[in-house]
């Protein structure tokens, strides 16, 4: 169970600490965007020399390379949330830039993401969240028809939602607005912007190096980011001890504190996660930079301790799909078969 905060201790408490960190270091933004895109530009560039000696050892490189990107990702997912610098130009430009690697389109993405952070652990405002951060009730689940089950229970197994499904995501899914509101201009024209600027890249590096070779290294390098960065993302709100509510009783701080996660990683795993394993802190406010996570972390801390997310309960929580409103925990599909049953 996640510790509750001290009887004496506010909302209103916990949230101006952490906003004494929501203030953007350019300095600090400067040496981590350096420390990202710098080793992720010089892995790709090692993979690119070892390709004509051996396509395999290239191959094995794609796994720190997507590491790496995952970094960078982060980096872009901050520019959205216009944290990373204080200039609203200098987000924009470094987020564009980092979508040229990431393959994800800039101001589309972070208008989605920002849905996200309205709706999370809301079972009353879930239309519109995505597959892994929104779940059906058990009752809502077996009043389906066997069918519309298997519908539903299908793209949500780990296997398809956290190895098959995140490359579709990144490579195809994102290269078309298909979800994306008519209304919403500048965002559908960030996905077509964002493809052109890609096929000029991409086909410049063909015609230069060929194209087995920029097939072969950025594919792979995007498997290994996509799945890496869509587990991490699914177990920020699906975990054992996560709460979700009905919007009578939800209320912005308790579920930024109890249902995103503290994922407790090694230092090095921090640094190169971009410090996103603070993700309760996140939540409870966006503005404040991922470099600055890890120290807002412990002044929220102090005020409302939370029970760290090892890994084992990571590699648990993929399974965590549907919400027991009864036994209020998150179950797996074959637990609710059971009590269907």
């Amino acid at each position: 169970m996640h510790a509750r905060r001290a009887p004496d201790r506010s909302g209103a408490e916990v949230r101006k600490a952490a906003a004494a960190f929501a203030q953007p270091i350019g300095g600090r933004g400067a040496l981590q965007l350096l420390t990202s895109l710098g080793p992720f530009i010089a892995a790709c560039a090692s993979m690119y020399l070892v390709y004509p000696i051996s396509a395999w050892l290239a191959l094995a490189l794609a796994l720190p390379t997507g590491v790496l990107l995952v970094r960078v990702f982060i980096v872009q997912h901050d520019c959205g949330h216009g944290s990373f610098f204080a200039s609203a130009r200098a987000n924009t430009l470094v987020g564009r830039a980092c979508s040229l690697v990431t393959l994800t389109p800039f101001a589309n993405w972070a208008r989605q993401h920002s849905l996200h952070h309205g709706n999370w652990s809301n079972l009353d405002r879930r239309k519109g969240a995505d597959l892994y951060s929104a779940c059906l009730t058990v009752q809502e689940y077996l009043a389906l028809s066997r069918w519309r089950r298997l519908l539903h229970r299908l793209p949500r197994h780990p296997l398809v939602a956290n190895l098959l499904l995140p490359p579709v995501v990144f490579l195809v899914v994102y290269r078309v607005p298909f979800d994306t509101p008519r209304h919403w201009i500048r965002e559908r024209r960030s996905v077509h912007l964002t493809n052109a600027a890609l096929l000029a890249l991409f086909g410049t590096l063909a015609l230069a190096l060929g194209w087995q070779a920029v097939l072969t290294i950025h594919v792979s390098i995007m498997v290994v980011a996509s799945i890496l960065g869509v587990w991490l993302f699914s177990l920020q709100h699906r975990f054992e001890t996560a709460r979700w509510k009905r919007r009578a009783d939800w209320d912005p701080t308790e579920a930024s504190m109890d249902a995103s996660s503290w994922f407790a990683l090694p230092r090095v795993l921090h640094w190169l996660t971009g410090n996103i394993g603070f993700h309760h802190v996140h939540h409870l406010n966006t503005r404040v930079p991922n470099y600055r996570l890890g120290a807002a972390h412990e002044a929220v801390q102090a005020l409302w301790p939370v029970k760290p997310l090892s890994l084992a309960g990571g590699l648990r929580s993929p399974w965590l799909t549907l919400w027991d409103e009864a036994g209020g925990r998150l179950v797996s599909f074959r637990e609710a078969g059971r009590a269907g049953v």
